[in-house]
Parts: C-alpha cells; structure tokens; sequence
C-alpha cells in the first residue's frame, strides 16, 4: 500500500503535491489581468481552411468536425478540437500560447491553464510527441502531413452515424473552491490571484497525473475533477488539504494563511460531452462541496465503500443533510485523515455535534451598504468553522435567505442544524453597530444577543474584529445549551457526545464529587468511542486539573495519562485548535516547554479565536520567565471569551505571571479574583499564599497556609518543587516565599 502521509523534509516513493520549485511565471499585477480577455485578433487569424488536412497519424475534417484515428471517428470536445484545427493549420510554424488562446477561445476571458488541459488531451488522444512545447515560444504540431490531395476521402465520406455518440462511464468527480475567495480578491487582488496560482501550479497541477486525474475546470471560484478511482481522488484530496496546511505554517502569514479549500467527493456514471460530465454525481459533489467547511472534504457512503482499508483515511459519518441542487436527503461523511482505516474510525452511532448556521445579516439603511452585512456573515462563518466542536453551513448555502425573514424552525429544518445566527447592521457615517442573536432553532428561543459597535477605518480589519468576537461569545453559549439539554437524557442513553457534556460541569468544580464523577464520565466517552478525539482531549484536561491543583498521585502516573491522551486527540484531529492547547499544555507541565509552544503556534495558526489556546500558552511562557508576554496573551483570551468557565483558571495564570515578575501585589489582587470564583482551587491558593508573603503581609500568608495545609495535610515544598513546570530561577523564588509563610518542605 502506498503510504500518502506527507511529511516535510523527507522524500517519498509516494506522489508528492510538493516538488521542486516549477519554472518561473509571470503573475498579473492585477486579479483582473489573471483572466484576461482575448478579443479576436486579426493579426493573428488566418483565412480558415474549411478543407480535410490529413497527417500520417491523423486526420482533421473540419466542416463535419471530425477527427480521424487510423481512419476511425474519435470522440473530442470542442475546444480541443479548435485548438488542433488551428496547430494543424499552423502546422510550418510555432504557435504562440497566446494566438491559441485567440483562436480557440475568441472573446471569452479565460485562464491559460485552459488550454494546457486541452493540449493535455490531445497528446493523450495523439500521442505524447506530436503536439511539441518550445518553452517560453508556444506549441508546435509535430506531424506528417499527406500532401496528395487525392489521397484524402471526400469530406461527406463521413456521415452524421459515423460521428461517435456520447460515453458513459463510472467517474469520481472532485469539486473544490477557495473559500471566500471574492473576500480575499477584495483585500488584495494582487497578492490573492499571486498566492492562487501558486497553488494551482506547484500543488494541483503537477500532481494531478500522478494520481490519475484530469481537469474539467480549474478556476478558485471552482474547481472541477475527474478521477478514475475513489482510492485516488480520496488520497489525493488528503494530500491536498495536507500539502496546503503545511504551506501556511512554513510561509508569509500574510501571503498564505487564509487560502482555504472545501472538498466535495462523488462518484456516479456520468455521461462524457465535450470533455466535460454530465450527471446526478456531479451535482452531488457541488452539494458536498456547498456543505463543507474551509479546510473540510465532505463525500458519500459508496465513496466510502470503494475506499474502506485500503488507504491510511477514515470517515466521520455527520448524518442526513439536505442537498441544495436536487433537494434530497444525502448520508454525508466527511474524511478524516490519518484515521486507522475507514471502518474502524466509524463511530458507533456518529458522535454529534452541536450545528449552526449563520444566515445572512440584514442591513437598516441604504442599499449601497448591503455589501458589508454580506462580508461579515462570511466573515463569521469562517471563523466559527475554525472551531472543531461546531458544524457550520457554509455561506453558499444560506445566500438563498438572504432578503427575507425565514421561520427559524424551518429553515433549521432544511439544512440540518440545531442553532441560528442572525444579525442586522446599521451604519451612520463611520460608526457602525452590529447585533446579532443566537437561536434555538426548535423552539425559536433567543439564547443570546448582543450589540458590538465600533468605528469603521478599515472595513476589512473592522469584520474580522466583529467575527472573532461574535464566534468567542457565541461558541461557549452553543456549549452551555447542548450541556443542559444533554442533563435532561436518560443517563442509559447516554453516547460518547452525552458523556463530554455531562462532564463540563464538573469539572470547575474540583475536590468535590461532581469533579470526580466528571472524570468517569470521560473515561466512559472514551470507552464508547476510542476515536473521539475531544473525549481525549477533555480527559487529559481532567488529569491536568488533578495535578495542577495537587490532587493527583505522587508517582506521576496521572500526569503520564494526561499526556497518552493529550496526544492520541492530536493524533485523531490534528486541526482542533483546542485538543492542540490541550496537548500543548501537558507538554508544558512535563517540562518539554520548547516542544509545547510548537503545538500552541500551530493551534493559534488554525484557529486565531481560540481563547484556550491564548490562555494555556501563557502558562507555559510563565512557566519559562516570559511574563509580559504571557500577561498579553491572558488579556486577549479573556477578552475573547470574558465569560469562560475557566476564567478562575485564566485570573490564576495572570497572578503567576505577576508573580514572576516581581509585582507581588499584583499577583496577589489576580489571586484574589479567582478565588473568589472558585475558593477551593488549591493552586491559587498556593500562590496567594507566596504572593503575600511577598508583600511582607506574613500573618496572614501564616493564616492562609494554616488553612490550606488543614485541606492538603500531605503537601510538602520539596515535592511540589520536583513536579512544579516553572523554570528556576522564578521557581526558587515561589518555594521560598512557601517556606516563608510556614508550609512544610
């Protein structure tokens, strides 16, 4: 079996989307000289030859528009047919890619990698070396012609029976698109159509045969694919996303980080006309595509059928979802890379998650500024779909209600989902006020609402402030909602989705039976569904919580499991942002703070709204010394989530970053705070309890120690100095202040 992980920096026996830089190519200054539009060029049009020209290996009739193979009919699209008519009739010479493009495509804006597909034809049809490139010139016919006329047959030899019907055969049919590729054109189109064909040339074009692919359409806006199996086109769609993950972490941020694609996968027996397919298939793979996420390749049961243990994948089955072209219902699953295998990386009845659709904001005021409320709908979709816990529809498929005032429940009803996001906009000037609503869907209840408003210099800076605050408020109330629901199923009912949310609320609440009772409710997620990966991820935490507020065994075997875990989500979903903080941190607590930071990047690389993340990673750059770093990174997550129920957790990171850095009164008003929020957490208390001894307020740093050694009778400097993750010398200095106010070492 073909091993189609790509791993940088290590050549492969596999097909690579990643090869040798290409030879150079000339970027439009412009998006729109991308596309540029070829008016019909006389200098360039010769008199037309309606006459049979016929070569040794073929023959051309252009008044019927046939081609002759050993002086049989072939079956060829039309452009690929204009396109040897015009080499044929240039036969004496090179032709420019550009005079082609002239004559094969008059008038019509098209991109040149149209004509390179039809060449791509041809020689497959022709073979190889007749159609010859001379690089940097163009392409030049490399045929025999037959000079004696009288050895050609009279054009009407060839009657209207002898041209081939139309072909049917079984096709895998790939359809992808850049989302929000009108939003990224607008910012900047230069930059944009330079990154796009970057893309297309280094990672879809070269690597398309090797994975026996053809292309109907390569465009961002829509890109359409044929394939002669499902092995393939899934393995190459993997690599894919891979390949293009890879190249946002490696490159400029600003150049690469928000091109993103969604993959729709079908296969179905299609009907060939022209070179393009006709068929249910294809517009079953446009559905998929419509319905995926960024970064997402959705497909089918018999996709799935055909690829089962064959390649290193698997396929998280997401239910029914309603198919937007042929309004039918669709089993729809979407492909997990890395997974053991398809079969086994089923889950047992699909773990739910919560879904959303954000449907397109309404503007008060005039038309001209409908444009905004359209931009920061996609805006907030892409950013919630950065969050692994949600499903979100993509935009395309909620532009059919824009302009109107849906009834929730059936609109939640047509594309499959739980919540609702609506919003309007109102402009006056520069000042611009967004409200936007959370909706439960079944029973059309407003979960939450709220105003954000701001002043508008930047358009495009000032949405994706929006975006990002309305995905961290609303996110956690979708949490908060599928918990109390997930409180009123029977607990014999309960899957492993159940068992995540039953354990949320426990899980603040630690040294008490809720907390312990969360524990096992994780441990039976995990039971239920070995592949779900926040179950992992949520246990690992749970572990991490135990040792943090020193609850957990002195023989650091809890801590090994909170790592086994932390990393076997990571393995399962690579791209959840918050299993990466998760695993992030446990590398931090076992000391390996270089190797935490590396995952904390690449979790604020996927998902920038990830409060978690911002919050963990400043424990581990307290842990290290670099405490204003960590103070900043605090100050964002709790601005992105001001509500979070860790928040005593983020106010306890705050304290011991101030700690480290000397300001000790600080530390201990940040102290404070979280323990008002929750008084049994023991690591607060403990820097509290170093922080006022600190400040010289010894009593009652002795008062507090007395107290929490009454709770912790077995605590000792010594060994929370041995498992401790802060790096000395700012650990020297908490363990002292402990001492100083009395604990034991």
């Amino acid at each position: 079996m073909r091993d189609l992980r790509l791993t940088r920096g290590e050549p492969s026996r596999c097909p690579k989307l990643c090869g040798p830089k290409p030879r150079v190519i000339r970027i439009a200054d412009d998006a729109r000289n991308l596309q540029r539009r070829r008016p019909a060029n006389k200098s360039f049009q010769e008199p037309s030859v309606t006459q049979a020209r016929a070569f040794q290996q073929f023959e051309i009739r252009p008044e019927q528009r046939v081609l002759l193979v050993g002086g049989q009919p072939v079956g060829i699209g039309a452009r690929a047919f204009d396109v040897l008519l015009a080499l044929a009739e240039r036969s004496q010479r090179v032709v420019s890619k550009a005079e082609l493009l002239d004559l094969a495509w008059p008038g019509v804006v098209v991109e040149e990698n149209n004509l390179t597909v039809q060449i791509s034809t041809l020689r497959r049809l022709l073979g190889h070396e007749t159609i010859v490139t001379v690089t940097g010139r163009g392409y030049r016919l490399k045929a025999t012609p037959v000079d004696d006329p009288a050895a050609l047959q009279p054009a009407a030899a060839v009657t209207d029976d002898a041209v081939p019907r139309l072909q049917r055969r079984l096709a895998v049919i790939v359809q992808a698109e850049v989302v929000g590729w009108s939003r990224l054109v607008a910012r900047d189109p230069t930059r944009a159509a330079g990154t796009w064909k970057r893309i297309r040339v280094d990672l879809i074009e070269r690597s398309l045969p090797q994975f026996g692919g053809r292309a109907i359409e390569l465009t961002a806006e829509r890109l359409q694919l044929e394939f002669g199996s499902a092995v393939e086109a899934v393995a190459w769609a993997t690599e894919l996303q891979e390949a293009l993950a890879e190249r946002r972490q490696a490159s400029d941020p600003a150049e690469n980080t928000s091109f993103h694609l969604r993959i729709g996968i079908a296969v179905d027996d299609v009907i060939v006309d022209d070179g393009k397919l006709v068929g249910d298939g294809v517009n079953v793979a446009a559905d998929l595509q419509l319905s995926a996420v960024h970064d997402e390749i959705l497909t089918t049961q018999k996709v799935c059928d055909f690829v089962a243990h064959k390649i290193a994948v698997g396929f998280e089955p997401l239910g029914q979802r309603v198919m937007q072209r042929s309004q039918r219902p669709l089993h729809v699953l979407r492909v997990a890379a890395g997974a053991r295998n398809a079969v086994a990386a089923l889950r047992p009845a699909g773990v739910r998650v919560a879904s959303l659709a954000v449907l397109p904001f309404s503007t008060e005021g005039p038309a001209t500024d409908a444009y905004f409320g359209e931009g920061v709908t996609e805006e907030i979709i892409a950013t919630l779909s950065l969050n692994r816990a949600l499903f979100v529809i993509a935009h395309s498929s909620t532009l059919r209600y824009r302009g109107h005032a849906p009834d929730p429940a059936a609109v939640a009803a047509e594309l499959g989902v739980r919540y609702l996001v609506t919003g309007r906009v109102r402009r006056a000037g520069s000042h611009m006020r967004i409200h936007v609503c959370l909706i439960h869907a079944a029973d059309q209840r407003v979960i939450w609402q709220q105003p954000f408003d701001g002043i508008v210099d930047d358009l495009f800076e000032f949405q994706t402030e929006i975006a990002a605050k309305v995905a961290a408020a609303a996110a956690p109330q979708v949490q908060d909602e599928e918990v109390a629901q997930a409180r009123h199923r029977p607990t014999d009912s309960h899957d492993a989705y159940d068992c995540v949310l039953r354990a949320l609320t426990g899980m603040v609440k630690l040294g008490t039976p809720e907390f312990d009772a969360a524990g096992r409710m994780l441990m039976r997620a995990v039971a239920l569904d070995p592949g779900y990966s926040q179950a992992h991820a949520h246990l690992a935490w749970w572990y991490s919580l135990r040792q943090f507020d020193g609850l957990s065994s002195e023989d650091g075997q809890e801590g090994r499991l909170a790592l086994d875990h932390a990393l076997e989500s990571v393995r399962l979903d690579a791209r959840d942002a918050w299993a990466l903080s998760v695993a992030g941190y446990m590398l931090s607590l076992q000391k390996q703070h270089d190797e935490a930071l590396d995952l904390f990047d690449k979790a604020l690389t996927l998902n920038p709204s990830c409060a978690a993340a911002w919050a963990r990673s400043a424990a581990t750059l307290c842990y290290v010394g670099r405490a204003e770093e960590a103070l900043e990174r605090l100050d964002r997550a709790m601005r992105l989530s001001p509500f979070d129920q860790h928040q005593f957790w983020h106010l306890t990171i705050c304290g011991g970053a101030s700690f480290v850095a000397h300001r000790y009164d600080e530390s201990a008003g940040w102290l404070g705070k979280a323990l008002r929020l929750n008084p049994g957490f023991n690591a607060a208390r403990r820097l509290q309890i170093a922080a006022l001894a600190r400040t010289g307020e010894i009593t009652e740093a002795r008062a507090l120690a007395q107290q929490f050694l009454i709770d912790c009778p077995n605590f000792s400097v010594r060994q929370f100095g041995q498992w401790s993750p802060m790096q000395r010398p700012h650990l020297d200095d908490l363990l002292a202040a402990l001492r100083q106010a009395g604990l034991p070492d």
